[in-house]
């Protein structure tokens, strides 16, 4: 069964709203992705518009930027400390935008979007 982003059958009271057309194609949506911790694992998907998105489903290493030097660093990602898009995501390992990652560098904050375009890129926390 396929994720549908249309408007809901149901009214807020509990009536039914009679739709006057079935789903449309534009309408669907994807699973989210989970990006975990582990070896590379990438697909890149055609979008609306003829666009790409590049899931990233595993990753072991993070673009860390050091706000002190103004440089990034390649390091890699030991565990997710705090995820506050879901709770139970710290405990699955799963990475999204704004996660708190333990790195050979230290704690890192999140600041891209894993699962839309494929890279885990990080800021460093003080």
């Amino acid at each position: 069964m396929s994720v549908w982003h249309g408007r809901s059958r149901r009214k807020p009271t509990g009536g039914k709203y009679h739709p006057h057309r079935k789903r449309r194609k534009y309408e669907r949506g994807r699973p989210p992705t989970m990006t975990k911790i582990g070896s590379v694992k990438r697909e890149v998907i055609r979008v609306r518009g003829g666009n790409i998105k590049v899931r990233l489903y595993r990753i072991d290493y993070a673009n860390v930027y050091d706000p002190g030097s103004g440089k990034y660093v390649k390091a890699r990602i030991i565990r997710v400390l705090e995820n506050p898009a879901n709770p139970h995501y710290v405990q699955k390992g799963v990475i999204t935008k704004g996660a708190v990652l333990e790195t050979e560098v230290g704690r890192a904050l999140v600041t891209s979007r894993p699962g839309q375009h494929g890279v885990v890129n990080a800021r460093l926390l003080t």
